[in-house]
C-alpha cells in the first residue's frame, strides 16, 4: 500500500489520500490549518482510529505554525488543540494523539521551536503505530489455521492506521507466514468502508477477498465457511468493551452463537483506562444524508428520516480475545488489560 499520510516538510503541509474517492480514484487532500484537517477527519478523507490519531499528531504541527505570529501564542494554541482533540467523539486515539504532542510541546520557549518538536513527535506516532501493528500481526497471525476464511467488519487495514493495519495486518502476517487465508469483508454500510476500501486493499496485496453483502453473515458462518472474525477497535474500555463500526456487534453475537472465534486487534493507544466500561463511550450520530443519499443519490423516499449511529459497542463477554503490540489479551479481559496495559502512559 502506498503511504497515505505524509507531512510535506518544504510546504509545511499535511498530505492526506482522500478516502471517500478510493477505489475509483487516488486524490491528495492538502491541510495547511487545523480547521482544514478537522473538516477532512470529520468528513472521513481520512478515517480509523489510528489514522486519526497520526494525522490529529501533524495537525498540532499546524497549530503551532499557525500561531507562530501571535504574541500570546500559547495562549491561541490550547483552544486549536481542543478543537483538533474533539473533532471525532468515539475514537479515543485522537486526544490521545493530540494530548502526547502536547505534552511534548509544554516547555517549549517559542512557537517554532513548539512547532519542531510537534513535527517530530507527530513522526515518532507515526513510526510507533506502523510497529505495533506490525507487532499485533505477528501475535494475531499465530491464532489464525493454516488454511481459513475470516471475516471482517469495516476497514482496520493500512489505510485506518499509520500504514500497516490492525485486523488486516493479522491477516497480512498471516499470509506472509505462509498460511492459506481467505477474507470475506462486510460492505460495511452506509460508507462501504468494506467494500470500498478493505477490498481495495487486500486485492492490491494479492490476498483473496470477496465482499459479503451487509446480513449475509449469518448465512454463511451456519454454512461453516467462517472459521474466525477480526475487527479493529475505535475505542476500548477499561473492562474489554469495545467500540467498532455500526454492525459489529452484530457480527459478534452471530460468531458467539455458532462458536467462532471473533477477535479485536487494537494497539494500546485505543484502550481507555479511564472508562470503566462501553456505557460510558460516546456514539457519534452521523448525518442522515449518508442513508438516505449516498453518492448523492436518493434512495429513501422523500419525507422519511433515517438513523446512522457511526459504531455500536461490544459486550467484553463476546470478545475471544483482543490482540495488541504488547501480546494477546484472553479473558478475563479486564483483569487482563490492567496486568499488560495498566501502566501505559
Amino acid at each position: 500500500m502506498q503511504p497515505h499520510i505524509v507531512f510535506d516538510d518544504a510546504s509545511w503541509t499535511l498530505q492526506l489520500l482522500d478516502q471517500r474517492r478510493l477505489p475509483q480514484e487516488s486524490i491528495w487532500i492538502t491541510c495547511n490549518t487545523v480547521a482544514q484537517l478537522v473538516d477532512a477527519i470529520q468528513t472521513m478523507v481520512v478515517r480509523g482510529a489510528p489514522a486519526i490519531g497520526v494525522a490529529a499528531a501533524y495537525g498540532c504541527a499546524l497549530a503551532c505554525r499557525q500561531v507562530a505570529s501571535q504574541d500570546h501564542w500559547r495562549t491561541s494554541l490550547k483552544p486549536l488543540l481542543e478543537t483538533l482533540a474533539a473533532a471525532r467523539p468515539t475514537a479515543v486515539n485522537l486526544r490521545w494523539a493530540v494530548e502526547r504532542v502536547a505534552q511534548a510541546v509544554a516547555t517549549a520557549p517559542n512557537p517554532h521551536t513548539a512547532a519542531a518538536l510537534a513535527l517530530a513527535e507527530a513522526r515518532t506516532i507515526h513510526e510507533e503505530d506502523i510497529g505495533m501493528c506490525q507487532a499485533m500481526g505477528h501475535f494475531g497471525a499465530a491464532l489464525l489455521p493454516d488454511s481459513c476464511t475470516v471475516l471482517t467488519h469495516c476497514n482496520a487495514g493500512a489505510l485506518a492506521t499509520g500504514g500497516y493495519g490492525t485486523a488486516l495486518g493479522v491477516i497480512r502476517a498471516a499470509v506472509a507466514m505462509g498460511k492459506q487465508v481467505r477474507v470475506l469483508a462486510d460492505e460495511t454500510r452506509p460508507l462501504w468502508q468494506g467494500a470500498r476500501l478493505t477490498a481495495y486493499e487486500l486485492a492490491c496485496d494479492g490476498i483473496p477477498v470477496e465482499v459479503l453483502c451487509e446480513g449475509a453473515a449469518a448465512s454463511l458462518m451456519a454454512r461453516g465457511e467462517v472459521q474466525a472474525v477480526i475487527v479493529g477497535a475505535d475505542r476500548i474500555a477499561a473492562n474489554g468493551d469495545t467500540a467498532n463500526k455500526i454492525g459489529t456487534l452484530g457480527i459478534a453475537v452471530l460468531a458467539h452463537h455458532f462458536g467462532i472465534p471473533f477477535y479485536v486487534a487494537a494497539p494500546s493507544s485505543t484502550f481507555d483506562l479511564a472508562t470503566a466500561s462501553g456505557a460510558a463511550i460516546p456514539i457519534e450520530e452521523r448525518d442522515a444524508k449518508e442513508v438516505t443519499c449516498p453518492c448523492s443519490t436518493a434512495i429513501v423516499p422523500q419525507g422519511v428520516g433515517a438513523r446512522n449511529p457511526a459504531f455500536d459497542v461490544t459486550p467484553a463477554g463476546l470478545l475471544t480475545a483482543i490482540i495488541t503490540e504488547r501480546g494477546v489479551l484472553y479473558p478475563p479481559l479486564e483483569e487482563a488489560i490492567t496486568a499488560v496495559l495498566g501502566g501505559r502512559p
